[in-house]
């Protein structure tokens, strides 16, 4: 089915006003995702659903439609850009803002305290305010799904000459994905994570990069024999609004939308941080779980080093962009062991050479604090943000890794 007829489709399904039903004044919120229905994503949307109608007193009615019903997350997302529905999240982001493949760059952010630091920060939502001009209101971000992983069936991927041939499934519409792939010498192959399992089984892919989460709730442990847990990189999940639609609310509405929608991505990213070990302990009852080194997964971040420089010379950001993220990410950092091991192993010890024919020069991170609690309290990640007693290092960009002020100027 191409994309302009199951367009048409979901329109002719929901027929009826795309703003308010009937003669009460009730405002309709249509709302869909890839996701199935047990998928941290869609119960948090679940939530939001039963929160909005109370505290709105019905006044918005809530219709959600999960497990891809209504097409693949590129169908969706041109749904909502019309107005055939009203919301969705999933991974066509880059409609809203290209900026926001900057949190898709592998490795960097060292963990979850990081990720939900940098998604929550007054930087983040200056990019989600750039969708605007396409269409978009985004009240929200979360982290999507985690951190992803590297699932295979030809052979284990231990080391980085491991990945050398294999062809490995990647989001069609990330690019970031596609170039991380080549850089680790896989050849990466662009399909829809719907149509994965099917590609793993008949040989068409050899191994795939996902998230714990969807490795387990699409069964495709089912067809790998290895899962390799690096944790190579995160994603941002904005709750994408057609903005007609928003602004089309009363400003008491408003309000209360753009509350309740900060409530359920926090409900998301607790959902998702507080079962990805689970899903993992899961998944190694069929397949075998590979942990990397901390060398190889030092490898890896310097081996994918060149996709930082792809994005930045073909103009898509800047490294003052990447910078402001990484310095967002570091600006309410809070206490985790988890963490605090994975930001070990994730970064070299020693600073980078940069590849002949690059030019980069050293920059200072932004330093300072940002309030990061208009999300509220950090979910089961250690407790409230405190933007006044955190302490942040100032950083310097070498060769795509971060490093302190006083490594940086080491000999």
């Amino acid at each position: 089915m191409t994309r302009v007829i199951l367009i048409a489709t979901v329109a002719a399904l929901l027929a009826g006003p795309a703003t308010v039903t009937g003669e009460d004044g009730v405002f309709l919120f249509r709302y869909a995702n890839a996701q199935n229905p047990n998928d941290p994503r869609s119960v948090s949307m679940d939530f939001f659903k039963d929160e909005l109608e109370r505290r709105t007193q019905g006044r918005i009615k809530v219709e959600n439609y999960f497990g891809g019903i209504l097409g693949t997350e590129r169908e969706i997302a041109d749904a909502v850009a019309i107005g055939a529905l009203q919301g969705t999240r999933g991974g066509m982001f880059e409609d809203a803002s290209i900026k926001f493949n900057i949190v898709l760059l592998p490795y960097l952010v060292g963990g979850w305290d990081e990720a939900i630091c940098l998604t929550r920060s007054p930087w983040m939502m200056e990019v989600a305010a750039e969708g605007r001009r396409k269409g978009f209101h985004i009240p929200a971000i979360g982290i999507s799904q985690g951190f992803r992983a590297h699932g295979s069936k030809k052979r284990a991927i231990r080391t980085v000459a491991d990945f050398d041939g294999l062809k490995i499934r990647v989001p069609n519409a990330q690019e970031v994905f596609h170039r991380m792939e080549n850089a680790l010498g896989a050849n990466p192959q662009g399909i829809a994570q719907s149509e994965t399992y099917s590609g793993l089984r008949t040989g068409v892919v050899d191994g795939t990069t996902a998230p714990p989460s969807d490795l387990w709730d699409r069964r495709q442990y089912e067809v790998l024999e290895w899962v390799t847990i690096d944790t190579h990189a995160t994603g941002p999940d904005p709750f994408m609004v057609n903005l007609a639609w928003y602004e089309r609310l009363p400003a008491d509405l408003r309000v209360i939308f753009d509350e309740v929608s900060r409530m359920a991505l926090v409900r998301s990213d607790e959902l998702y941080s507080a079962s990805e070990e689970k899903i993992i302990g899961d998944l190694a009852e069929h397949v075998e779980i590979i942990r990397p080194t901390p060398e190889v997964r030092a490898e890896m971040r310097e081996q994918t080093r060149p996709v930082y420089d792809f994005f930045v010379d073909r103009g898509d950001f800047t490294w003052a962009d990447i910078d402001a993220a990484v310095a967002a990410s570091k600006s309410c950092l809070i206490s985790s062991s988890r963490d605090s091991s994975l930001e070990t192993e994730t970064r070299p010890s020693q600073p980078v050479t940069l590849s002949e024919g690059v030019r980069r020069p050293s920059r200072r991170v932004p330093g300072g604090n940002e309030d990061c609690s208009s999300y509220g309290s950090s979910p089961n990640l250690g407790g409230s943000f405190d933007s006044a007693t955190s302490e942040v290092a100032p950083l310097r960009m070498t060769g795509s890794r971060f490093l302190s002020e006083a490594e940086a100027n080491s000999p």
